[in-house]
């Protein structure tokens, strides 16, 4: 799986934080920097151990705390540093962080009916449309790749980071990006080659399972 034209990125969603494990969830932009919780260590060292076995050439992460401990981990295995760029940092969901889908549709429905309706045009309230993910970390995942041709990366980012790329390279609509699968420490698999770019796998999680 290795060719000097084309360079396969593995990109992974961070492994859990404590927001990520409660009933409801509760959202999680970029405004909090929690670390990851004691199971999000745990899918950190699995995903870490899954890549040990696979040649890794560099590895970048989302500035945030919880995208960087997941980076940690895999990139300890092969003695890399991790490369931190801002432009994959989760989306601003403004007034919304902190709290469950619930509460947000009872306190304030027209604005979550209308994010709910299409993402890409209503923002999170006082935050960032999805589109606006989508048109700063696209291309910052192109330029990553355009520099490593012929390596393999691995790029740890977020749930919304992740979906809105995905849903752009598969053309699923921005406004159901919300349909695209991505768990904690789930591992997308692309290969970008002669300016175009391959979703090989989605949301792989057979790493997280195992005992």
């Amino acid at each position: 799986m290795s060719s000097n034209d084309a360079c396969w990125l593995y990109l992974v969603r961070h492994a859990a934080t404590a927001n990520n494990l409660k009933r409801p969830p509760r959202l999680q932009g970029r405004r909090c920097d929690p670390g990851l919780s004691d199971q999000g260590l745990e899918e950190a060292a699995r995903t870490g151990a899954f890549l040990a076995g696979v040649r890794i050439d560099r590895v970048c992460s989302s500035p945030l705390l919880r995208a960087r401990q997941t980076a940690e981990a895999i990139a300890g295995p092969h003695r890399l540093p991790v490369h931190v760029v801002e432009d994959l940092t989760e989306a601003d969901v403004g007034a919304w962080e902190g709290r469950a889908w619930d509460e947000i549709e009872r306190d304030d429905p027209e604005a979550y009916h209308a994010f709910m309706a299409d993402a890409s045009v209503h923002p999170y309230r006082d935050g960032e449309t999805v589109r606006g993910v989508l048109d700063r970390a696209g291309p910052a995942l192109e330029r990553l790749a355009a520099e490593n041709l012929g390596r393999r990366i691995v790029v740890v980012a977020h749930n919304v980071v992740n979906r809105a790329y995905l849903s752009h390279l598969l053309g699923i609509p921005l406004a159901r990006f919300r349909s695209v699968p991505q768990d904690n420490g789930g591992v997308n698999l692309l290969r970008f080659r002669q300016g175009r770019c391959e979703v090989v796998t989605i949301n792989g999680l057979f790493h997280l399972d195992a005992e």
